[in-house]
């Protein structure tokens, strides 16, 4: 794999879990890494920017800034999201707003602001944080999995539109990726798993590397399920 030396690097809910996971190991392969969060902390090796991508002005600020400090952008990791479960009896206007304005549009947003960037450069590299649950569902997670649906579709649709300015957009579908404790996991949330074991970030943040590695020019629209197997695995009840 090439290596991602003098790349600029954004990736989005980069505080923790996935995204700390991301930016951390695009920060070890030598890119300039800003990681965006609302929470006003970012990782180790990167370049903190406090932003909240529920709002679209906020968003546009974000990408003028980059604009101005670093000229570029190669990669763009959309990984910013919100989860709540909640009965579709009582989920609220403003709760499915809150959730498809961060997951969706949020997502949008920052790929539309991305592209304009990469396009002036001669091209880059998007990768979308979908999840299993845009496949596959459980009860009460009707505004997720809707988010998440949408960004599936709307990953295909940016390949198609962005691919003649040689912008490549992908999608990464997580399944049980535990972002707590793993010693605390039980051996049957493990054997469960047709990999043998629950997922970890750093699972996710390789498959980043994978889509977006200057080499794979020829990778787009795709959607890459990590999931151990999970959503392969037929299930009955004994």
């Amino acid at each position: 794999m090439k290596n991602q030396h003098d790349r600029v690097v954004l990736v989005t809910g980069a505080a923790q879990g996935i995204g700390r996971s991301v930016a951390e190991t695009y920060a070890a392969h030598d890119a300039t890494v800003i990681a965006v969060d609302k929470e006003p902390w970012a990782p180790e090796n990167t370049i903190g920017m406090q932003t909240d991508l529920r709002d679209p002005q906020a968003i546009e600020n974000l990408f003028s800034q980059i604009r101005e400090k670093f000229g570029r952008l190669d990669v763009l990791i959309n990984n910013a999201g919100v989860s709540r479960w909640q009965s579709p009896y009582e989920l609220t206007v403003e709760e499915w707003d809150d959730i498809l304005n961060l997951n969706l549009r949020g997502t949008f947003l920052c790929a539309r602001e991305a592209a304009k960037l990469m396009k002036e450069n001669g091209g880059g590299k998007i990768v979308n944080m979908c999840s299993t649950r845009a496949l596959m569902s459980e009860p009460n997670t009707e505004a997720y999995a809707a988010s998440k649906g949408g960004i599936l579709a709307l990953t295909h649709a940016l390949a198609v539109s962005l691919g003649p300015d040689r912008i490549q957009v992908n999608a990464i579908s997580p399944g049980w990726i535990e972002t707590g404790d793993y010693s605390q996991l039980r051996e049957e949330d493990h054997t469960q798993h047709p990999a043998g074991r629950v997922g970890r970030p750093a699972d996710i943040a390789n498959a980043c590397l994978y889509l977006t590695d200057p080499a794979n020019d020829f990778i787009t629209g795709a959607n890459l399920v990590i999931d151990g197997g999970m959503t392969r695995k037929m299930i009955y009840l004994e």
